[in-house]
């Protein structure tokens, strides 16, 4: 496995674990960045990857970027998913959800590599309905990403 895969699995796992915390609503955000890097440290350890600056840089990053774009991610994934709201998502599709698409809105990794690491993450931890929901929702986002940077793109 890549380090950057592991690098997404811990972050998708932290962010599961958070959802279990007792966070005030009225500081959500503020609650989840102070909280998450002792969860991430934990989960590194037991899967014995504490000592990879590469994987523990690269999650880092991806569990607080997610987080700060929460709301931003939170809509997206509720305008992909048909009848669903974010809430009634089970935790770790939501996590995994959360990771896919902060990278596919806010960095230049290439969308064909965020979706088929979200589904081998969800073929581990996740059951054989999660992967094919979850691949519906990150390729109705991409689409419709690629449809905007198309049209932002023509001249005008």
């Amino acid at each position: 496995m890549g380090l950057r895969r592991k690098s997404r699995e811990l972050a998708a796992q932290t962010l599961y674990a958070l959802d279990f915390r007792e966070i005030d609503p009225q500081f959500r955000e503020y609650g989840m960045l102070n909280s998450y890097p002792e969860l991430l440290q934990q989960l590194a350890e037991a899967d014995k990857y504490q000592n990879s600056a590469a994987v523990m840089d690269f999650a880092d990053d991806l569990v607080k970027n997610a987080i700060i774009n929460q709301a931003e991610i939170i809509q997206e994934i509720e305008k992909h998913s048909e009848h669903w709201s974010v809430g009634n998502i089970s935790r770790m599709d939501r996590g995994i959800l959360h990771i896919a698409v902060y990278e596919l809105l806010f960095t230049d990794t290439p969308p064909a590599v965020v979706i088929n690491e979200a589904l081998e993450i969800a073929k581990k931890f996740c059951g054989e309905g999660a992967v094919k929901f979850l691949n519906g929702i990150l390729d109705s986002v991409n689409k419709e990403l690629r449809a905007r940077e198309n049209i932002e793109g023509l001249p005008g």
